[in-house]
């Protein structure tokens, strides 16, 4: 059998049973929606404020579009802890290259992005050259860029109090947020990406089972390479939008964001153990978490009660996760033993 057509039939028997279970995940995600929807509107009457709904989409998408990166990482089988540290070290990056050196800032803004894709391509270095554990791996860059997000900032935080800047986090095209259109077109790009390029579906093989994916010719570091450097640029791109929004750059920024982001992602379908996710229930997972987050803020919740409410819907993403896990190996051992 020739390399091209071992290449292009695992990806597709690896997609073929995932359809009936991604759409019954995606359904049972929207009546979730709108089951917290109606709560929230019950117990506030500011809930589908136009201010209100304005607030949810500007935090929908940083959330969105980190958790875009997030996603094609745990499909291809891995995992990023450093997403948040990302985020903030892109803001430093480029208010110390913009203030500090005097580079124009919109080279010091690409400069900031790209800092995000050189981790994500030394977290993919590591654990496919190096074959640390994925979770070891980002887990130590997720303190290493924090802290150096810290060192080149002095702990300070800088302004970015640019009209050009803000236009990214807080511009409006025809009235609608331009970060909420920049998350939608890469949520496009991206579906296209993951179900219509053979590369894409070739993650898909590579989550499910990174050896036969090896033996059937798929080049799977150079993939999983690919996939990290993602993930690490929409992590800085999601700092980027951060700063904009704040008119400035500061170490801590994007605290916890990490474990808002997978939290999203497994709520949406996406297996830890990698092979299975869709983009659409990634999405419709973010809008989710950010209804809740919103609703129990808008609700007066206090702060601390959010945490746990954060806390307790990982543990409940996590256990869904690992029911389908156990459905799906049920269902093909019985298939098997048909």
């Amino acid at each position: 059998m020739s390399h091209a057509s071992i290449s292009s039939d695992v990806p597709a028997k690896a997609k073929s049973p995932r359809i009936s279970g991604d759409n019954l995940t995606t359904i049972t995600l929207i009546a979730s929606f709108l089951l917290l929807c109606l709560i929230f509107a019950t117990l506030s009457e500011n809930f589908f404020t136009l201010t209100n709904l304005e607030n949810m989409t500007k935090q929908l998408a940083v959330v969105g579009i980190v958790s875009l990166g997030m996603a094609i990482v745990l499909i291809a089988g891995g995992v990023d802890l450093s997403v948040g540290s990302v985020a903030a070290l892109s803001g430093v990056v480029t208010s110390l290259l913009w203030i500090e050196w005097g580079i124009p800032l919109g080279i010091s803004t690409i400069l900031g992005l790209l800092s995000g894709s050189l981790v994500g391509f030394l977290n993919g270095f590591m654990v496919t050259f190096m074959k640390i554990n994925p979770l070891i791996t980002t887990l130590g860059t997720f303190s290493i860029v924090r802290g150096l997000a810290f060192v080149l900032s002095e702990g300070q935080t800088n302004q970015l109090n640019n009209e050009a800047f803000k236009f990214l986090g807080r511009g409006e095209v025809f009235g609608v947020s331009f970060s909420l259109i920049l998350m939608l077109v890469l949520y496009g790009l991206a579906y296209i990406f993951l179900r219509h390029t053979q590369f894409g579906r070739n993650l898909y093989a590579i989550g499910g089972s990174p050896e036969a994916s090896r033996l059937a010719g798929i080049a799977v570091t150079r993939h999983l390479l690919v996939a990290y450097t993602l993930c690490g640029t929409l992590a800085a791109l999601g700092g980027l939008i951060i700063a904009s929004q704040l008119a400035s750059s500061a170490p801590r920024a994007a605290t916890g964001l990490e474990f808002t982001v997978i939290t999203a992602v497994i709520l949406g379908g996406t297996s830890l153990a990698g092979g299975k996710g869709t983009l659409i229930g990634t999405f419709v997972g973010v809008i989710i978490l950010r209804t809740l987050n919103n609703g129990l803020t808008i609700t007066e919740v206090p702060s601390w009660y959010q945490d746990v409410a954060s806390g307790a819907a990982l543990i409940i993403a996590v256990g869904f996760d690992q029911i389908r896990i156990r459905f799906t190996e049920q269902a093909s051992r019985r298939s098997q033993q048909q």
